[in-house]
Formats: C-alpha cells, sequence, structure tokens
C-alpha cells in the first residue's frame, strides 16, 4: 500500500503539484520507516539500497515543500494584514517565484534519482514478503524503546529555551515514532493512540518551525535590498519577520503549555512501554 502510495504520487509531483510533493514525500518516509521492521532481510543490498534512494528523495523534494508551506502562509497573513503594502505584494511575488523556480530544480533532481532501480528493489523486497508477525513486533518494540528514550533526552536537554533547530530535530524523531506506532497499529489491529499524540506534537512543533523558516527567509530579503537600496522593501521585510518570529515564539509557548513529555510518555506507554526515566 505505501509503495502504491509513493509511485501514485512521483508523476504529479514532478509536474509540480504541492499536495503531490507532500504525499509524495509523507510516503517515502513511512516505507523508511516500515522497511527495517518489516522487510525479511532489512539489512540486504536492495533494502538498503531502497533505504537510501528513498532518503535522497525526501531530501530533494524538502526545499520546494518547505517553500509551498511559507508561501502560503505569507499569503494567508498579507490576506487580512491591514498594514499590507505594494512592497508586501512585491516580497510575496519574490516568494512565489522563488517557488517556481525550486519545483523546476526538484524536478530535474527527481529525474536524476534512480526511481527505476526503486521500483524494482521495492519489487523484490514484496516478493520475498515480510517477517513474521513476532520479529517485526520485537523489532518495532526496540525501535520504540531506542527512539523513545533518544526523544525524551533530547526534549530533557532542550528544557524550556526556544532553538529553532533542536526544535526540529525533536520533530523529526517525533514523527519517525509516530509511523512506528502506525505499524503497530496495523499488526495489532488496535487503534492508533500513539500515532494520534505524536501527531498533535509534530504539528505544535511544525508551527514553530514554519514560522521560523519564513522568519529566515524575510530577513535574507532585507538583506538583499539594502545592498541593493530599496529601503522601504526593506522595512517591510523587517516588518514581515518580526512578526512571523513572533510568531514561531508564540507557537513554542503553546508546545510548552501542552506538556509534552507528558504526551511523549503517553503515547510511549499506548505502543506498549514501560515508563522511561531520563
Amino acid at each position: 500500500m505505501r509503495i502504491r502510495e509513493l509511485f501514485q504520487q512521483v508523476p504529479k509531483g514532478l509536474a509540480g503539484d504541492e499536495d503531490a510533493i507532500h504525499q509524495m514525500r509523507v510516503a517515502g518516509r513511512r516505507l523508511r520507516v516500515a522497511l527495517p521492521s518489516l522487510a525479511r532481510r532489512p539489512e540486504g543490498t536492495r533494502a538498503r539500497r531502497a533505504l537510501r534512494v528513498l532518503r535522497q528523495l525526501a531530501q530533494t523534494a524538502g526545499v520546494s515543500r518547505d517553500l509551498d508551506v511559507i508561501s502560503g502562509l505569507l499569503g494567508d497573513w498579507l490576506q487580512t494584514d491591514p498594514a499590507v503594502t505594494p512592497d508586501s505584494l512585491a516580497l510575496q511575488r519574490r516568494l512565489l517565484a522563488e517557488r517556481r523556480r525550486s519545483r523546476g530544480r526538484m524536478a530535474e533532481a527527481l529525474l536524476d534519482l534512480e526511481i527505476a532501480r526503486l521500483r524494482r528493489d521495492l519489487r523484490a523486497i514484496v516478493r520475498r514478503k515480510g517477517e513474521d508477525v513476532f520479529t517485526s513486533l520485537a523489532r518495532l518494540h526496540t525501535e520504540r524503546e531506542q527512539r523513545g528514550a533518544e526523544l525524551l533526552a533530547e526534549l530533557a536537554g532542550l528544557g524550556d529555551r526556544f532553538d529553532a533547530v533542536r526544535l526540529h530535530g525533536l520533530r523529526k524523531s517525533a514523527r519517525k515514532l509516530r509511523y512506528s506506532a502506525e505499524i503497530l497499529a496495523e499488526l495489532r489491529q488496535r487503534p492508533a493512540e500513539a500515532a494520534d499524540l505524536f501527531r498533535e506534537l509534530q504539528g505544535k512543533l511544525g508551527d514553530i518551525h514554519d514560522g521560523h523558516v519564513l522568519a529566515g527567509w524575510l530577513a535574507h530579503q532585507a538583506q538583499l535590498g539594502e545592498r541593493r537600496g530599496l529601503d522601504s522593501l526593506v522595512a517591510e521585510a523587517r516588518r514581515l519577520e518580526a512578526i512571523f518570529h513572533q510568531r514561531s515564539l508564540d507557537a513554542h509557548q503553546d508546545f510548552l503549555r501542552a506538556n509534552p513529555r507528558e504526551s511523549i510518555e503517553r503515547a510511549l506507554d499506548a505502543m506498549g512501554r514501560t515508563r522511561f526515566v531520563a
């Protein structure tokens, strides 16, 4: 199922379809979690090669996806911003143009990936059939224990500090655990309570990341404007940068108020584990 999801999205993703790019990355990430847990020979040549190409695929589509998200974020804001100016709209046009260029580069880069080889490798892995349920559950148990301990340690080390890079790292770790929880729920035929908890945590961390990325893009535009003597555009870029930086800070406070450690422990408990002490 996840393999079909991936290859159904590739043609539309190559054409620049925003939703297809997102779904392509999601399907690829899910496969990267599923293969080590479910494949009969996860350490084999085909599995390792498939994982490498899946990682390259996610990285290739990543920049374009970030630009899709922040262009939507800026567009939504400008629709209701009472202080919108011609410079605001000029910045929006710049962002949309950068997104178009990025999609073109992404399509070229995707064509350079070994997509046909990936498809053959995945088909061969499927033909071998998956690992037995008990072995897969044991692998997922180990994955949950290791990643859960790492996530709690990362969270404890960060405390209540705003560090956008490390918070994004938390998001990626939560996403991997979410996908593992989804697989566990399918194998056990139980509700995906843990996956829902990780999805909520991932969403809050995503709000932090998106505001931070847009603020960074606007800061870069201000720097470019300063070199060219575009004073009014610089002022507008700085105004919007401050708005989205604050939105990122506010999202961080919302994340802290939600008691993320408790949410993580509840999710890990729902996956069937004993409580960690970190």
